[in-house]
This record gives structure tokens, sequence and C-alpha cells, in this order.
């Protein structure tokens, strides 16, 4: 059996239990960008996802809730109407850029302007003042900006960063899947980050 043919069959064998899964991420509503959809080698930096309830972290849905899962690096949404989405995310790169606990989305901003932090500007005085939006902006084309200063829950141009502790505390999304998640969700929508 030639290297290839023997890779091939390797992949298939050991994605075959794996399919089930695939299925029941799509019915929760996963989708994934077109570039991570190829047939090319794995990617390792995708998330074990774990589904959870709403009602585990919020006594009522209101108008939607948020619950970021800095573990499984997942966002899970509940909608209103009790829709649940799923979206992988990248998190802070270290628990003292975490911050976990209750917060509400209190802005809602489509191709976000961003301007580092003073405590980036001070590890690294070479940032930029500002970056207007476009491919070099770090927060992606949609950002939710959370009661917390400086915390945003963003799109992001650098897809390697998905699944991977890569943020200075932000939660960030594949820009396809922060445009919908910024539809679905009212300023006010409370967040939980555990």
């Amino acid at each position: 059996m030639s290297e290839m043919k023997r890779r091939h069959f390797l992949a298939l064998s050991l994605a075959t239990p794996f399919l089930a899964r695939a299925a029941s991420a799509q019915e929760v509503g996963l989708t994934l960008p077109e570039e991570m959809k190829s047939t090319g080698p794995a990617r390792q930096n995708i998330s074990s996802f774990r589904r959870i309830d709403w009602q585990e972290h919020f006594d009522e849905l209101g108008q939607g809730r948020i619950v970021a899962d800095t573990v499984s690096r997942a966002l899970h949404f509940w909608g209103a109407d009790g829709t649940y989405k799923l979206y992988p995310t990248s998190v802070p790169i270290s628990d003292e850029l975490t911050r976990r606990g209750y917060t509400e989305v209190i802005q809602k901003v489509k191709d976000p302007t961003w301007t580092p932090t003073p405590s980036m500007r001070e590890r690294d005085p070479s940032l930029p003042v500002t970056v207007p939006a476009g491919p070099q902006n770090p927060l992606g084309v949609r950002a939710l900006y959370l009661s917390w200063q400086y915390y945003r829950i963003h799109g992001t141009h650098d897809t390697r960063k998905i699944g991977r502790r890569s943020s200075d505390g932000c939660i960030g999304l594949y820009n396809e899947q922060i445009v919908d998640l910024y539809d679905r969700v009212a300023v006010g929508t409370r967040v939980k980050l555990i």
C-alpha cells in the first residue's frame, strides 16, 4: 500500500467513530468556515466541546444568554426562543488575563477599530495607537463589548487563533461566526465566562 493510501486509510478509520458527533454538532448549529471544511491534513487547534445547559448558569433565559467556556474553548448561545448555537473560540493566553463570572453585552459594533489596552502598550510600546477596521484589525468584523472594561467577544481575521489560548483577555470567534452571533444577540444579553 502506498504511503498516501495508507495515510488516507488511517485518517478514515480514525475519523469513523467521530462522525456521529459531527452530525450532532450540526444539529446544535456548529458551522465551520469554508477553509476548515477542506479535506487536507487535520488541524490541531479545534476544541473538544462539551454541551452545557443554560439553567446551570442563569435563572431565566430572558432575551438570550451566553456562556463562554474557557476550558473547552467554546461559546454557547441560547436565544430567547430556546435555540442553541455552539461556536469554537480562542481564549486568553493565561489565567492572569482570564476574567470569570457574570457580565453583559453593553454595545455592538460593526467593523470596530482596535485600541490596545494600557497594559498591552506597556508590554509592547511598538503597538499602534489604534487600528482601523480591515484585515489587520485583531477585532475582526464585529465586536460585542462587555461591561468589563477592555473585554470583548469579537471576530478574528487570524483563523489560527481559534481553539487556542491566544488572546489578551477577549473571546474570539471566526469572522463568519461572530456575524451570526452578532445578529442574534441584543444589547443587555447576560454573559458568563467559566
